[in-house]
């Protein structure tokens, strides 16, 4: 698809320079995810230029955006919420709405070039990009398979993920974080269990 939509393009260097949990989600997912918990404290890698430039580096998108500029930021923030309304609700007119208005920011353009099709996001204004290509992954996945967008199952963990799996039974963002927790959780509730009935 070359620079099309969807695209998230290679990892880069900056990619290691990541501090989140989780990662390699698709685009929209991902985007949602540079929020997150850790140890009980909040994090998040978009509060400020710096964090935005290791999230666009991570997705090839750096030299194709803006780049990490104050108004691309705004934007990737406006989509990021757009994104969660929608996954959290996505019956609700209203989350819709506002993942309609970042859509409605783009569109691809589509060409015939010597070596066969080609798409291109072009969006109104380049700060919109990343946003636009986030949010259009998310329609991506939904045409795909809307039942594999999933929230972790641990109710103190904000990540949201893709389910791949063959059966698609994923429940944790990952099994050696929130996986293992809530195994050991299970087993420390089963072993008191079993104390207090000796």
């Amino acid at each position: 698809m070359g620079a099309g939509a969807g695209y998230t393009g290679p990892p880069s260097r900056a990619a290691d320079a990541d501090p989140r949990p989780l990662q390699g989600e698709p685009l929209s997912l991902d985007l949602l995810n540079t929020r997150w918990i850790d140890g009980g404290t909040r994090h998040d890698l978009l509060d400020g230029l710096d964090g935005f430039a290791v999230w666009l580096a991570g997705h090839g998108l750096l030299e194709r955006t803006a780049g990490a500029t104050p108004a691309a930021l705004a934007a990737a923030l406006g989509a990021r919420e757009a994104l969660e309304a929608v996954v959290a609700d996505p019956g609700d007119d209203r989350a819709r709405g506002g993942l309609n208005a970042v859509l409605a920011r783009g569109r691809v353009l589509r060409t015939l070039g010597p070596e066969g099709p080609v798409e291109r996001a072009e969006t109104d204004d380049p700060a919109w990009l990343a946003a636009w290509l986030a949010a259009d992954d998310y329609l991506r996945l939904v045409r795909t398979a809307p039942d594999r967008i999933r929230a972790c199952a641990n109710d103190e963990c904000v990540l949201h993920f893709y389910d791949v799996s063959r059966n698609g039974t994923r429940r944790w963002c990952s099994m050696s974080g929130c996986g293992n927790r809530a195994k050991a959780s299970r087993h420390y509730a089963r072993t008191r269990h079993r104390e207090g009935r000796e």
